[in-house]
């Protein structure tokens, strides 16, 4: 044995598939050592999450089990133990932060409640003492006034902050090992760098180790010692996160870094996973020539949309004595957007920027300004004529799993829109026309009758797309629609949807939080804080040369891969 902190030991994790087990992580082998972290890195279906359940001992009886190897924490196979003496470890030497922190706190329990009930389980401090050090917590994870987020729920309060008190929790009886699973990934680039750098300080302070699990190979350069790549249930690659980084073996590893669009260079096309294990990776770069070029002709034509002052106002009666409070989301707002153009819109959660998304596709009505879409206001439309517009105004959203009806086959979901605004004579051409978008997304007529629990994330996000484009509307906003998706299956999204717009001459309001996206996707990019347009400039000059304070911590704040 090992005298490592961690020993996992030729380990394999079976699944249970119509009554037999299938290995799903192949013999795998690997160490944690004190005062470590170590970065695991993979994308959805790789293994990694599973491997950290086991870990836990919270794998599904009866769905998931370990069928061979064992796991060692501090010279003892944890594996074999019961569930009475697993309970006794998970919490109190090994603990875990999960992905999504509103999933994994009760909404109706205070969080000071949660966050007390792991000292009421593992140690005799007295109700008093409890609370004092659940405040101490809550200050050591630099939570924003520890008393009042103490008695606030969950919904009552930020994803950054939940997910610090997930962090609060989970180091709660100093655990000697911290495994945290995709920590930041649906939180803000800002609050990423914030929550890695805490994870940083926490582990120097308590000297705790760390298994840092993401699918974001620059993301855990930053952050982890050491690195491992999983790739369909096998580690691939393994070593120092500099030397993993600056020079990957294995063609995956290879993969996985360049398939995140680039701050420096800009592709015509991103390289996927695909391109490299096929050797058919596309070196051609966009010049700047070409792109002044390009956008000479954008801008020589009136624009498609134009938004003139627009604001939107919310009334909250959680003032003081019940009185209303009013709250600009979006605060005059003004910008044009040209046929033909991609419009990255960018900042914090909470800024307003799907405000003036909804505003602008007319499903939450601005409170003031006016909105011009070729000439006419859309503010001023009846029900009837909006209804008529939304053949033109589109939008692909973020989640394509809660957007598509998990009861009808995607074929039919695809053709309702079409049947809606009358496009062709009958269901025989629909169904043809929805076969071809099916194809042009890069699926088959073979998954015409499936359903959508049927698709990887990455298919679903297509099918979304397919059912997007088949009123082939003019202008699309798209709303945080590659955020849920893996780096590398994005790369296939991004390069889908500019290819569309290269075929279909779709305009695009491309909305997100992560900054090296938009700049690859977007001709202009404009910078929203509180409500109110930051900075807009051309996407390669504002990254270049940032004017404001607030964009230049953007900016900063993206993952580069030490």
């Amino acid at each position: 044995m090992s005298d490592s902190l961690l020993n996992i030991n030729h380990i394999t994790i079976s699944a249970r598939k119509e009554g037999q087990w299938t290995p799903i992580v192949h013999d795998s082998t690997f160490t944690l050592e004190q005062n470590e972290i170590l970065g695991i890195v993979g994308e959805s279906g790789s293994g990694k999450s599973v491997t950290s359940l086991a870990v836990m001992g919270l794998l599904p009886k009866g769905i998931l089990q370990v069928t061979q190897g064992s796991i060692a924490f501090e010279g003892r196979d944890i594996s074999q133990l019961t569930t009475r003496e697993m309970r006794n470890i998970r919490g109190n030497d090994i603990a875990m932060i999960f992905q999504e922190p509103m999933s994994s706190l009760n909404p109706s329990l205070k969080c000071g409640y949660q966050v007390e009930e792991i000292f009421k389980e593992h140690t005799s401090l007295s109700k008093r003492e409890i609370k004092a050090t659940v405040l101490s917590l809550f200050e050591k994870v630099k939570l924003p006034n520890p008393e009042k987020i103490y008695n606030r729920y969950p919904h009552e309060i930020s994803g950054g902050q939940k997910q610090r008190v997930m962090i609060a929790m989970a180091i709660a009886c100093k655990p000697k090992i911290l495994i945290a699973d995709e920590p930041t990934t649906a939180l803000d680039v800002t609050v990423q760098k914030e929550i890695i750098l805490l994870l940083k300080e926490l582990q120097q302070e308590t000297k705790m180790s760390i298994i840092f699990i993401s699918h974001d190979l620059s993301l855990v350069s930053e952050i982890a010692n050491r690195v491992l790549v999983m790739y369909k249930g096998n580690i691939v690659e393994q070593g120092v996160a500099t030397e993993i980084f600056e020079n990957p073996k294995h063609t995956y590893t290879k993969a996985l870094i360049n398939s995140r669009p680039s701050l420096d260079v800009r592709l015509k096309r991103l390289p996927t996973i695909q391109d490299y294990l096929e050797g058919t990776v596309d070196k051609t770069e966009v010049t700047p020539q070409q792109r002044t070029e390009e956008h000479e002709k954008l801008y020589s034509k009136p624009p498609l949309l134009e938004v003139i002052n627009v604001e939107k106002e919310y009334v909250s009666s959680s003032g003081l004595f019940g009185r209303d409070v009013k709250f600009k989301a979006v605060n005059n707002v003004s910008f044009k957007i040209y046929e033909g153009e991609t419009l990255g819109l960018v900042g914090e959660s909470g800024c307003g920027k799907s405000t003036l998304g909804n505003a602008i596709l007319q499903l939450d009505k601005a409170t003031a300004g006016s909105i011009l879409y070729k000439g006419q206001d859309l503010t001023k439309l009846s029900a009837s004529a909006i209804r008529e517009l939304r053949k033109e105004i589109q939008i692909i959203f973020q989640d394509p799993y809660s957007s598509l009806n998990p009861r009808i086959t995607v074929g039919k979901a695809i053709m309702e829109p079409m049947k809606v605004h009358g496009l062709y004579k009958n269901d025989r051409e629909r169904r043809e026309k929805t076969i071809e978008i099916l194809k042009r997304v890069g699926l088959g007529e073979e998954h015409f009758n499936r359903y959508p629990h049927e698709f990887s994330g990455g298919q679903r996000q297509r099918v979304g797309i397919a059912r997007t484009i088949a009123l082939q509307p003019k202008l699309i906003v798209c709303d945080e629609s590659v955020s849920a998706l893996d780096i590398s299956v994005q790369a296939q999204v991004l390069n889908l949807l500019n290819e569309l717009k290269e075929n279909f001459g779709f305009t695009y309001i491309f909305i997100s939080h992560d900054l090296a996206v938009v700049k690859y996707m977007s001709d202009q990019v404009l910078v929203m804080n509180k409500g109110q347009i930051e900075e807009m400039n051309e996407a390669d000059a504002l990254y270049e040369h940032p004017e404001k304070e607030y964009t230049k911590k953007l900016i900063e704040a993206i993952p580069k891969g030490n």
